[in-house]
């Protein structure tokens, strides 16, 4: 087996790793598959953390948009659990939390 240095896109160039290379055709298209699936998972993560912070910051301050927000937030929520990039359990704790801290915020 084969070792490469990584210089990925959460690495400065001060730091690297050292990780396996396969010799094997079907491992590397793999490696290749995953690491694709792993920065669009990341996107998609990214994505709801905002979601949730823009619908919270809408639902304190009183905007006329919020619930529109809130359902956008819930829909990328469920969008993300089905396609598997968080679990379900993980989406059904994430809504649960949204709308609680959303109601909490317009009573405000």
């Amino acid at each position: 087996m084969k070792a490469a240095t990584v210089y990925g896109p959460d690495l400065s160039p001060h730091e690297e790793i050292i990780c396996p290379v396969a010799n094997i055709k079907s491992q590397i298209k793999r490696n290749r598959t995953n690491e694709a699936r792993r920065v669009r998972n990341k996107a998609t993560r990214s994505e709801l953390k905002t979601r949730r912070k823009v619908a919270i910051a809408a639902a304190h301050g009183g905007a006329e948009g919020a619930q529109s927000l809130l359902r956008l937030a819930i829909k990328r929520i469920d969008m993300a659990a089905a396609r598997g990039v968080i679990h379900k359990n993980k989406a059904a704790r994430d809504k649960s939390r949204l709308m609680s801290r959303t109601q909490a915020a317009s009573k405000v």
